[in-house]
């Protein structure tokens, strides 16, 4: 029963065309950071969905380039919204929605850490949509934003699309014969986003400090 609809989902996903996959899946993570659609719909949903669709490991890179790419873009823009409106943003309406504790904590943390909270930020609750934002309006150079972010977004990608495509081509191996593949495929999704949540709740609690008063 499980396998049943299991396997409905995945060839659901994998009959999307690959390259309409990715490109929703790229510009999904541009918007999760320039628009903060990031704080409603996570950007680690998108990836996992899309990612359980990759057959093969072209796709897989080809996947990746094209989140990172997006990620890159949408962090870009983040950056120059700051640079240019962040003071009217942060005192508009959707600013206030943000909440001033949140501004607070990721313009501390940024003067604090630097480019290291630039990085980290990829992997913390909410300070991945605010951060690139309070970088623009700290004028911190272009150039180092890149330098930390790109890595921190390639890491990111790399993450996510192994767990949710390494968990689906282990169901495709074992579906044919196995009734219980299901819950292998369950599992290793369950186990990697466990390690994944006690991650960043470890970094949460190394950083947290830094983003006190």
């Amino acid at each position: 029963m499980l396998n049943d609809v299991l396997t409905a989902i995945l060839d659901v996903v994998e009959g999307v065309d690959p390259w309409l996959r990715t490109l929703i899946a790229s510009i999904a993570m541009a918007l999760e950071t320039s628009v903060l659609v990031g704080l409603i719909v996570p950007g680690d949903t998108i990836v996992i969905v899309t990612a359980t669709g990759v057959t093969t490991i072209l796709e897989g890179v080809v996947l990746g380039a094209f989140i990172v790419a997006g990620a890159f873009a949408g962090e870009t823009v983040g950056y120059m919204v700051g640079r240019w409106a962040g003071p009217w943003l942060r005192r508009s309406r959707v600013g206030g929605w943000i909440g001033e504790r949140n501004w607070a904590r990721a313009e501390r943390y940024l003067q604090r850490r630097g480019g290291i909270a630039i990085f980290l930020s990829r992997f913390l609750p909410v300070l991945h949509s605010i951060v690139p934002l309070t970088v623009g309006m700290s004028g911190y150079s272009y150039r180092k934003f890149v330098a930390w972010t790109l890595p921190a977004c390639a890491l990111w990608a790399a993450i996510y699309i192994s767990i949710a495509a390494g968990a689906a081509e282990t169901y495709r191996d074992l579906s044919g014969s196995a009734h219980w593949a299901g819950y292998v495929f369950i599992g290793i999704i369950l186990a990697g986003l466990l390690l994944i949540f006690v991650g960043k709740k470890i970094l949460h609690w190394f950083e947290h400090r830094h983003m006190k008063d």
